[in-house]
């Protein structure tokens, strides 16, 4: 099940998301939580995923979607990804080329950055989910 993270479930996140190794740091998702936009997926009341939104004029961006590495493979990201498009609409997301696949079987149509932004000269994508509205 996805619901709306609460105050309760900030470790959790946390763990998460740093397990995934993404770069997302506690007042983000503290500020996430409070305004409602960290969604998490739940089992018997522990959390196995955590998607940190950023609503925006355009739509909403996927700051980071993580689940905890036993769980991966078995569709919780992807309904995060659901429950993101149901509740926001049109979604972006920007990745490295080894989570292409992830996104683009959600439906993600993706496009192919320059770089990283940083000057490493790494390939970077972004998705756009459009919504259905």
């Amino acid at each position: 099940m996805v619901r709306l993270a609460t105050a309760a479930d900030r470790l959790s996140v946390m763990r998460i998301v740093n397990g995934a190794m993404l770069e997302v740091d506690a007042e983000e998702v503290e500020r996430g939580i409070d305004s409602g936009d960290v969604l998490v997926a739940v089992e018997e009341d522990r959390v196995l995923g955590a998607a940190v939104l950023e609503p925006g004029a355009d739509g909403t961006y996927i700051d980071a979607i993580a689940v905890r590495r036993a769980r991966r493979g078995q569709g919780i990201g992807g309904e995060l990804v659901a429950f993101a498009a149901e509740r926001c609409g049109t979604l972006t997301a920007d990745c490295d080329p080894n989570v292409r696949p992830f996104y683009e079987s959600l439906g993600f149509d993706i496009e192919e950055q320059m770089t990283d932004g940083e000057g490493s000269g790494e390939e970077r994508l972004r998705g756009t989910l459009e919504s259905e509205d």
